[in-house]
Formats: C-alpha cells, sequence, structure tokens
C-alpha cells in the first residue's frame, strides 16, 4: 500500500474538515488545481473515486484521523494564494483633466 504523501494528507485532512478545494488552497498557500491534483492522486492511491470515499478509507486505514492536525509549516512557510492566480484588482484611475489650448 503507497503511503500519502505530507502534501497528500493536508489535503485530505481539511478536506475532511469540510473545507472546499480552494479553501484548502488559501490554507496551503497553493492553487485550487493544486489541491485537486493532490486529492485525485489520493483517491487513485486508495483505490476510490470521490473526495468522501477517500477521506472514508483513510481513516479506515489509519491514514488520516481526525483529531491529527495538518502539518503546520506548510501553512507558515507558504504566502496566501490568489483566487485562480489572478492579479489583485486595481481601481481605475480618472482621466487627467485638460485644460483646453487657447
Amino acid at each position: 500500500m503507497k503511503l500519502l504523501t505530507e502534501r497528500e494528507h493536508d489535503c485530505l485532512y481539511w478536506a475532511a474538515q469540510g473545507k472546499t478545494s480552494w479553501e484548502i488552497g488559501c490554507i496551503l498557500g497553493i492553487s485550487e488545481r493544486t489541491v485537486n491534483f493532490h486529492i485525485a492522486n489520493t483517491c487513485d492511491k486508495l483505490d476510490v473515486r470521490t473526495r468522501q470515499a477517500a477521506i472514508t478509507a483513510a481513516m479506515g486505514r489509519a491514514l488520516l484521523s481526525p483529531h491529527r492536525q495538518a502539518s503546520a509549516t506548510t501553512a507558515r512557510n507558504h504566502p496566501p494564494a490568489r483566487a485562480h492566480g489572478r492579479p489583485a484588482r486595481q481601481s481605475p484611475q480618472p482621466p487627467a483633466i485638460r485644460s483646453p489650448s487657447p
């Protein structure tokens, strides 16, 4: 049986806490797509199809404990992810007022 990587464990742990992929990404400082990638890898390793089935299988095999905290270093070492990798929006500047030419 393949063990879960630290990142796979962290993603599955937060999913078990009811967090969405977007929320997990913000917590771990990774993109939503990367969270889904890690959870899909976890599903493959546990031979299940859904996120909920992966949580149940991992808990049944003692790979995921409901009381075990996700790695504290993962959240501390990475800045929060931006939603969908987009830069923050900036307010548009009004056009400069030009005086008429004489």
